[in-house]
Protein backbone atom coordinates (compact mmCIF):
# COMPACT_ATOMS: atom_id res chain seq x y z
CA UNK A 1 0.00 0.00 0.00
CA UNK A 2 1.58 3.33 -1.04
CA UNK A 3 2.21 6.02 1.55
CA UNK A 4 -0.39 8.79 1.29
CA UNK A 5 0.48 12.36 2.19
CA UNK A 6 -1.69 15.47 2.29
CA UNK A 7 0.03 18.72 1.27
CA UNK A 8 -1.74 21.80 2.68
CA UNK A 9 -0.14 24.70 0.83
CA UNK A 10 -1.42 27.48 -1.44
CA UNK A 11 1.61 27.07 -3.75
CA UNK A 12 0.42 25.00 -6.73
CA UNK A 13 3.91 24.79 -8.24
CA UNK A 14 5.17 23.33 -4.96
CA UNK A 15 2.48 20.67 -5.16
CA UNK A 16 3.35 19.78 -8.76
CA UNK A 17 7.04 19.45 -7.89
CA UNK A 18 6.47 17.32 -4.79
CA UNK A 19 3.79 15.18 -6.41
CA UNK A 20 6.22 14.21 -9.17
CA UNK A 21 9.27 13.66 -6.97
CA UNK A 22 7.54 11.90 -4.07
CA UNK A 23 5.46 9.86 -6.52
CA UNK A 24 8.67 8.44 -7.95
CA UNK A 25 9.51 7.32 -4.42
CA UNK A 26 6.29 5.50 -3.62
CA UNK A 27 4.45 8.38 -1.97
CA UNK A 28 1.10 9.66 -3.27
CA UNK A 29 0.49 13.37 -2.64
CA UNK A 30 -2.95 14.99 -2.41
CA UNK A 31 -3.25 18.77 -2.48
CA UNK A 32 -5.38 21.14 -0.41
CA UNK A 33 -4.90 24.82 -1.27
CA UNK A 34 -5.88 26.22 2.15
CA UNK A 35 -6.38 25.25 5.76
CA UNK A 36 -10.12 24.73 5.57
CA UNK A 37 -9.85 22.38 2.60
CA UNK A 38 -7.02 20.55 4.31
CA UNK A 39 -9.04 19.92 7.46
CA UNK A 40 -11.99 18.76 5.35
CA UNK A 41 -9.73 16.34 3.44
CA UNK A 42 -8.47 14.86 6.71
CA UNK A 43 -12.06 14.29 7.82
CA UNK A 44 -12.95 12.51 4.58
CA UNK A 45 -9.85 10.43 3.86
CA UNK A 46 -7.02 8.65 5.64
CA UNK A 47 -3.44 9.88 5.21
CA UNK A 48 -0.12 8.76 6.62
CA UNK A 49 1.29 12.28 7.12
CA UNK A 50 0.63 15.98 6.52
CA UNK A 51 2.95 18.51 4.88
CA UNK A 52 1.72 21.83 6.23
CA UNK A 53 2.70 25.33 5.09
CA UNK A 54 2.81 27.97 7.83
CA UNK A 55 2.06 31.02 5.69
CA UNK A 56 -1.33 30.69 3.99
CA UNK A 57 -4.17 33.15 3.41
CA UNK A 58 -7.05 32.87 5.85
CA UNK A 59 -6.35 30.17 8.43
CA UNK A 60 -2.59 29.91 8.85
CA UNK A 61 -0.63 26.71 9.29
CA UNK A 62 -0.18 27.11 13.03
CA UNK A 63 -3.94 27.17 13.57
CA UNK A 64 -4.36 24.21 11.22
CA UNK A 65 -1.69 22.29 13.16
CA UNK A 66 -3.49 23.03 16.42
CA UNK A 67 -6.79 21.72 15.04
CA UNK A 68 -5.22 18.59 13.57
CA UNK A 69 -3.54 17.79 16.88
CA UNK A 70 -6.82 18.22 18.75
CA UNK A 71 -8.19 15.26 16.79
CA UNK A 72 -5.27 12.86 16.38
CA UNK A 73 -1.59 12.06 16.14
CA UNK A 74 -0.97 11.99 12.38
CA UNK A 75 2.64 13.07 11.67
CA UNK A 76 2.95 16.75 10.66
CA UNK A 77 5.94 18.20 8.83
CA UNK A 78 5.65 21.99 8.73
CA UNK A 79 6.96 24.08 5.82
CA UNK A 80 7.65 27.80 5.82
CA UNK A 81 9.33 30.52 3.80
CA UNK A 82 10.32 32.20 7.04
CA UNK A 83 13.53 31.65 8.92
CA UNK A 84 11.79 32.97 12.04
CA UNK A 85 12.72 30.88 15.07
CA UNK A 86 9.45 31.87 16.76
CA UNK A 87 7.38 30.13 14.08
CA UNK A 88 9.52 27.03 14.40
CA UNK A 89 9.21 26.89 18.18
CA UNK A 90 5.47 27.57 18.18
CA UNK A 91 4.88 24.95 15.50
CA UNK A 92 6.76 22.30 17.44
CA UNK A 93 5.01 23.26 20.67
CA UNK A 94 1.66 22.83 18.92
CA UNK A 95 2.60 19.27 18.02
CA UNK A 96 4.42 19.37 14.68
CA UNK A 97 6.86 16.47 14.30
CA UNK A 98 9.44 18.33 12.24
CA UNK A 99 10.00 21.67 10.54
CA UNK A 100 11.59 22.49 7.18
CA UNK A 101 12.33 26.03 5.93
CA UNK A 102 11.78 26.98 2.28
CA UNK A 103 13.50 26.77 -0.07
CA UNK A 104 14.38 23.12 0.47
CA UNK A 105 15.39 20.24 -1.75
CA UNK A 106 12.77 17.53 -2.40
CA UNK A 107 15.43 15.02 -1.43
CA UNK A 108 15.77 16.53 2.05
CA UNK A 109 12.00 16.67 2.47
CA UNK A 110 11.75 12.99 1.51
CA UNK A 111 14.37 12.06 4.10
CA UNK A 112 12.62 14.03 6.84
CA UNK A 113 9.23 12.65 5.86
CA UNK A 114 10.48 9.08 6.00
CA UNK A 115 12.00 9.79 9.41
CA UNK A 116 8.75 11.09 10.94
CA UNK A 117 6.85 8.17 9.42
CA UNK A 118 9.29 5.69 10.95
CA UNK A 119 8.89 7.31 14.35
CA UNK A 120 5.12 7.43 14.11
CA UNK A 121 4.47 4.02 12.57
CA UNK A 122 7.11 1.52 13.65
CA UNK A 123 4.57 -1.29 13.48
CA UNK A 124 3.36 -0.45 9.97
CA UNK A 125 6.25 -2.28 8.33
CA UNK A 126 6.30 -5.20 10.76
CA UNK A 127 4.75 -8.61 10.20
CA UNK A 128 3.50 -8.81 13.80
CA UNK A 129 1.32 -6.25 15.57
CA UNK A 130 0.67 -6.14 19.31
CA UNK A 131 -1.50 -3.79 21.32
CA UNK A 132 -3.59 -4.09 24.51
CA UNK A 133 -3.34 -7.90 24.70
CA UNK A 134 -4.15 -8.39 21.02
CA UNK A 135 -1.44 -9.90 18.81
CA UNK A 136 -1.62 -10.33 15.05
CA UNK A 137 0.55 -12.48 12.80
CA UNK A 138 -0.10 -10.52 9.61
CA UNK A 139 1.35 -12.97 7.08
CA UNK A 140 -0.19 -15.96 8.86
CA UNK A 141 -3.49 -14.09 9.27
CA UNK A 142 -3.81 -15.20 12.88
CA UNK A 143 -5.19 -13.18 15.78
CA UNK A 144 -4.85 -13.89 19.49
CA UNK A 145 -6.49 -12.10 22.39
CA UNK A 146 -4.73 -12.71 25.69
CA UNK A 147 -2.98 -15.69 24.11
CA UNK A 148 -6.27 -17.22 22.90
CA UNK A 149 -6.82 -17.69 19.17
CA UNK A 150 -9.78 -15.77 17.76
CA UNK A 151 -11.45 -16.62 14.46
CA UNK A 152 -12.19 -13.59 12.28
CA UNK A 153 -13.64 -13.30 8.81
CA UNK A 154 -11.29 -12.05 6.10
CA UNK A 155 -12.78 -8.55 6.17
CA UNK A 156 -12.77 -8.38 9.96
CA UNK A 157 -9.09 -9.33 9.97
CA UNK A 158 -8.20 -6.66 7.39
CA UNK A 159 -10.15 -3.99 9.29
CA UNK A 160 -8.38 -4.89 12.55
CA UNK A 161 -4.93 -4.73 10.90
CA UNK A 162 -5.74 -1.33 9.38
CA UNK A 163 -6.91 0.05 12.73
CA UNK A 164 -3.99 -1.34 14.75
CA UNK A 165 -1.39 -0.10 12.28
CA UNK A 166 -2.73 3.40 12.85
CA UNK A 167 -3.48 3.12 16.56
CA UNK A 168 -4.30 6.49 18.04
CA UNK A 169 -5.33 7.97 14.69
CA UNK A 170 -8.91 8.33 13.51
CA UNK A 171 -9.75 6.60 10.23
CA UNK A 172 -12.88 8.03 8.58
CA UNK A 173 -15.61 5.43 8.04
CA UNK A 174 -15.60 5.98 4.27
CA UNK A 175 -11.83 5.47 4.11
CA UNK A 176 -11.56 2.41 6.35
CA UNK A 177 -12.23 -0.18 3.64
CA UNK A 178 -9.54 1.39 1.48
CA UNK A 179 -7.11 1.30 4.41
CA UNK A 180 -7.92 -2.38 4.80
CA UNK A 181 -7.16 -3.01 1.12
CA UNK A 182 -10.84 -3.61 0.40
CA UNK A 183 -11.70 -0.56 -1.70
CA UNK A 184 -13.21 -2.91 -4.29
CA UNK A 185 -15.75 -4.25 -1.80
CA UNK A 186 -19.34 -3.25 -2.54
CA UNK A 187 -20.88 -2.05 0.72
CA UNK A 188 -24.11 -0.64 2.03
CA UNK A 189 -24.29 2.45 4.22
CA UNK A 190 -23.88 0.57 7.51
CA UNK A 191 -21.70 -2.33 6.39
CA UNK A 192 -18.55 -1.01 8.07
CA UNK A 193 -20.45 -0.36 11.31
CA UNK A 194 -21.82 -3.91 11.31
CA UNK A 195 -18.37 -5.45 10.76
CA UNK A 196 -16.86 -3.28 13.51
CA UNK A 197 -19.63 -4.41 15.86
CA UNK A 198 -18.88 -8.08 15.10
CA UNK A 199 -15.16 -7.45 15.49
CA UNK A 200 -15.67 -5.86 18.91
CA UNK A 201 -17.69 -8.87 20.07
CA UNK A 202 -15.02 -11.33 19.00
CA UNK A 203 -12.27 -9.27 20.67
CA UNK A 204 -14.26 -8.91 23.91
CA UNK A 205 -14.53 -5.18 23.31
CA UNK A 206 -18.31 -4.78 23.50
CA UNK A 207 -17.90 -1.47 25.35
CA UNK A 208 -15.79 0.00 22.58
CA UNK A 209 -12.79 0.80 24.77
CA UNK A 210 -10.29 -0.52 22.22
CA UNK A 211 -12.04 0.30 18.95
CA UNK A 212 -13.55 3.67 19.70
CA UNK A 213 -16.26 5.36 17.67
CA UNK A 214 -15.61 8.97 16.75
CA UNK A 215 -19.15 10.23 16.18
CA UNK A 216 -19.77 11.50 12.68
CA UNK A 217 -16.27 10.58 11.51
CA UNK A 218 -15.11 6.98 11.92
CA UNK A 219 -13.08 4.74 14.21
CA UNK A 220 -9.80 4.74 16.11
CA UNK A 221 -7.93 1.91 17.81
CA UNK A 222 -6.80 3.15 21.23
CA UNK A 223 -3.08 3.45 21.81
CA UNK A 224 -1.79 1.05 24.45
CA UNK A 225 -2.01 2.63 27.87
CA UNK A 226 -4.31 5.43 26.65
Amino acid sequence: MPTRVLLIDDDTRMYELLAQYLGQNGITVTHAADGGRGLAALEAHAYDAVLLDVMMPGMDGLEVCKRIRAKGQIPILMLTARGDETDRVVGLELGADDYLAKPFSPRELLARLRAVLRRAQPAAVEDRLENSGISIDVSGREVKVGGRAVELTGLEFDLLVALMRRAGRVIPRDALLGEAGRSDTVVGERTVDVHISHLRQKLGDEGGKLIKTVRGVGYVFAKEGA
